[in-house]
C-alpha cells in the first residue's frame, strides 16, 4: 500500500498528536474505554534536551500511543514525565489560544457519554442534536458529545445522524 495515497507530493501528513499527561492510568482509561482506542505502543525514554521544547536533557519519560481504527492517521501519544515529575496546574475548565480542539466521528454519541461518566469525564454538552453544513454544501445532522479529557483536553465527539444534499 501507497502510504502518500490522497496526498498531494508537498503537504504533510498529521500522523499523531501527542498530550502531556498527569497520571498515565487515567489517559489511558479515558482513552481506552471511552474512545475505544487501543495502545500501539508504551515506551520509556530519556530527552536529550533537543528535540522537545519541554523539559530538560536526561528527564525520563513514558510515551504510550493510543490507536484509533486507521494504521497510521489519528494517533494520540499520552506523554508523562517520569523523573523528574513534572508539576502540572489544574486542569483547564474552557479551550482557549493554544489549546486543540479534537473533533471525534462515533457510531453512538450516547454510549460514549456514559462511558465518560463512568471515569469521570466532565461533559460539556450533550449528547445534543445539532447540524452543520458540510464542505459540499449538504447539511450534516448530527448528535453531539463535547468534553474534557482527565488533562483538560477537549473533544467533540459527533454521531452522524442524516446527511441532506444540496439541491441540485
Amino acid at each position: 500500500m501507497d502510504d502518500s495515497a490522497g496526498a498531494d507530493a508537498d503537504s504533510a501528513i498529521v500522523k499523531r498528536t501527542t498530550l502531556i499527561v498527569r497520571d498515565m492510568a487515567a489517559s489511558r482509561r479515558f482513552y481506552e474505554h471511552v474512545l475505544g482506542m487501543r495502545v500501539w505502543m508504551d515506551t520509556e525514554f530519556v530527552l536529550d534536551g533537543d528535540g522537545l521544547a519541554a523539559g530538560k536533557a536526561g528527564d525520563r519519560t513514558r510515551l504510550v500511543i493510543m490507536r484509533a481504527n486507521h494504521p497510521k492517521v489519528g494517533m494520540i501519544g499520552l506523554l508523562q514525565w517520569l523523573d523528574p515529575p513534572w508539576p502540572a496546574p489544574p486542569p483547564p475548565r474552557e479551550v482557549t489560544y493554544g489549546m486543540p480542539v479534537f473533533v471525534v466521528e462515533t457510531a453512538d454519541a450516547a454510549a460514549l457519554a456514559r462511558r465518560a461518566e463512568e471515569v469521570g469525564a466532565r461533559l460539556h454538552s450533550g449528547p445534543r442534536a445539532w447540524s452543520t453544513r458540510g464542505a459540499r454544501g449538504e447539511t450534516r445532522h448530527l448528535l453531539g458529545v463535547s468534553l474534557f479529557d482527565p488533562d483538560g483536553h477537549f473533544l467533540e465527539c459527533n454521531e452522524v445522524t442524516g446527511i441532506e444534499e444540496p439541491a441540485p
